[in-house]
């Protein structure tokens, strides 16, 4: 998980088209030829990518794009540190 890629993503792209994308790349991994280097590499873009549709659903519901931020790298650091 990378916050200036989830930045630059939710600034420059809609739900839809992350989205999309998502739908993708999931498509993408369950091809046969598809390596673990690929999945690896994959996996951190779907981080990404789905991190950037929940800060706009928080933005949706009326949070700033800056705390929508902090507070999704919030939420995902604490799911990490309870496990």
């Amino acid at each position: 998980m990378k916050l200036p890629v989830i930045r630059h993503l939710h600034k420059n792209n809609n739900v839809k088209q992350l989205q999309n994308t998502i739908e993708v790349l999931e498509s993408f991994t369950e091809h046969r030829s598809c390596t673990d280097q690929d999945m690896d590499v994959v996996g951190e873009l779907l981080t990404n990518l789905c991190g950037a549709v929940e800060v706009h659903k928080m933005v949706e519901d009326g949070m700033s794009d800056r705390d929508a931020v902090r507070t999704f790298a919030q939420r995902v650091m604490g799911a990490i540190d309870s496990e």
